[in-house]
């Protein structure tokens, strides 16, 4: 449905054995900067909302406190790697649990695939990281070097004190953003005050100075200079995403029956009706942040950012025609207008088939995930058993096993637990702090908060007991009164049997 070559360049080259030249394809073509003009407009509005949001949201979310009692930390985001625990506001995701976050991947995913069916590549033109931190970039350089003419000058003007002067100042600021990015970043990982302190005293671990010095770089680097070749050639997604579009997705159109032929105002006007609505001005490549022109048809470089719509709506309403020559449409929707038919409302629009079966799949993933977490237990008891011996035999007859047991609380507190026997007749336990003199069926520990307890037992069965199955179970001695089970097989000489 559309041409997406992410090479138009061709070169020529002389072939010895014949006298015309042949194109060469290139699968790659040397940056052109583009110069983007300022332009103002509903999608520029919401593309300046988005990036504040989503800056807002990066740079302070680990600043955020979020009281967990005394035994948990208080930073609301929080990805303990040491303690191998995940921490958002009042959700604690433990290393048992990470199918919780295999979860939110898949519906990030998913997501992105709904978001994409229904309005192209929203998310490449408003929340990648990539769009956010280049435009952010796109409006120091407007700061500092002017609009898009003047920058096009300063481009092309020889090296001197003052175009110097300003790429310093601007390479700087540069450096400071991709600085402050990648410092951000590791504070999601320990406690950001703390770790803060220590990474400008000098006694941070190795691997955060190494982490900030890496995604400084790759800030700079890929938000400064490469921009575009960024979503033309580096990043997957605009390849995956020809696939997922289809005649009833809404992407950014030029219409070009209502546009075609091309002609200036005045000539339009001394001839009427033989040109189309387009006066040829430009101004929608002008504006375009990767500098395409969109009235060549979908293409790999637009990310759908809808600024050559605020421009052309602009210019239609200077020269008093209708808006909307470049628009937000589906196929379907254009060939419907180029009959003379009335264009669907945008909702209808959104509701086929696709959409709705994506919407379905990650609406029933969410609310998987939220009963799962809203009916999870905090208690949890899990048993293995010695390899090496699998048993013992005593001097009195009796068969003894060994297991490792672990207990765990998941609770921000400290709570008591009582360890049962459910099952094999006659047995008893103990533990290494306790004689065998005082062994149990049951036995109660205190879990420290928010802890895996690891306990060593031993089981004694009477003489002649066989091989069998049974299990331990573990009840918290609190409010809540969780139980939790784990199988396991009493081993035994099999001549017992």
């Amino acid at each position: 449905m559309a041409n997406l070559d992410p090479s138009p360049a061709t070169a020529t080259a002389a072939h010895p054995d014949k006298g015309a030249a042949a194109p060469e394809h290139r699968l790659y073509a040397k940056r052109e900067p583009v110069f983007n003009r300022r332009i103002d407009g509903p999608f520029r509005r919401f593309k300046w909302f988005v990036m504040v949001v989503t800056l807002a949201i990066y740079y302070a979310t680990p600043w955020l406190r979020w009281d967990r009692g005394p035994y948990a930390p208080d930073q609301a985001v929080l990805i303990d790697l040491a303690n191998r625990r995940f921490y958002m506001f009042g959700i604690e995701i433990w290393p048992h649990e990470f199918y919780f976050v295999a979860g939110l991947l898949i519906m990030a995913g998913i997501g992105l695939f709904l978001v994409t069916s229904a309005v192209g590549r929203a998310w490449c033109g408003y929340a990648c990281p990539q769009t956010v931190w280049t435009d952010l970039f796109q409006h120091i350089d407007r700061l500092i070097d002017g609009d898009r003419n003047a920058r096009f000058r300063l481009y092309k003007a020889p090296w001197g004190p003052s175009k110097i002067a300003r790429r310093l100042l601007k390479w700087a600021i540069y450096l400071a953003i991709s600085f402050a990015t990648g410092g951000a970043w590791i504070l999601y990982f320990a406690d950001a005050p703390g770790l803060m302190r220590d990474f400008f005293s000098g006694n941070a671990a190795p691997v955060a100075y190494a982490t900030v010095a890496i995604l400084t770089a790759t800030t700079f680097v890929l938000g400064g200079f490469l921009r575009e070749q960024v979503c033309i050639y580096m990043c997957p997604w605009p390849r995956i995403q020809s696939a997922m579009l289809d005649e009833k997705s809404l992407i950014v159109t030029y219409k070009n029956w209502r546009g075609e032929p091309r002609a200036s105002v005045k000539k339009a006007e001394k001839n009427p009706g033989q040109f189309g609505d387009c006066v040829d001005c430009n101004q929608c490549v002008a504006v375009c942040p990767t500098g395409i022109d969109i009235r060549e048809g979908p293409q790999i470089g637009c990310i759908t950012c809808a600024l050559c719509i605020d421009a052309c709506d602009r210019v239609m309403k200077d020269i008093g025609r209708p808006r909307g020559l470049i628009d937000y449409a589906t196929l379907e929707d254009c060939k419907r207008e180029q009959a003379g038919e009335a264009p669907r409302p945008v909702w209808r629009s959104l509701m086929h088939t696709r959409t709705l079966v994506y919407s379905g799949i990650w609406a029933a993933i969410g609310f998987a995930m939220l009963f799962a977490l809203g009916t999870r237990a905090r208690t949890d008891i899990t048993v293995a058993a010695d390899r090496n011996p699998p048993y013992m035999l005593l001097s009195d007859g009796s068969i003894r096993n060994a297991y490792t047991v672990k207990l765990r609380n998941m609770q921000n507190r400290p709570r008591d637990m009582k360890i049962a026997l459910d099952g094999l007749p006659g047995a008893v336990m103990w533990t290494d702090d306790m004689p065998r003199e005082k062994a149990v069926r049951d036995l109660i520990r205190k879990v420290p908060a928010d802890t895996t307890d690891v306990v060593r037992l031993y089981v004694v069965a009477p003489e002649g007991t066989v091989p069998q199955e049974y299990g331990f179970t573990v009840q918290s001695l609190d409010e809540a009164a969780e139980t939790d089970r784990s199988d396991i097989r009493f081993e035994g000489p099999e001549t017992s049997q």
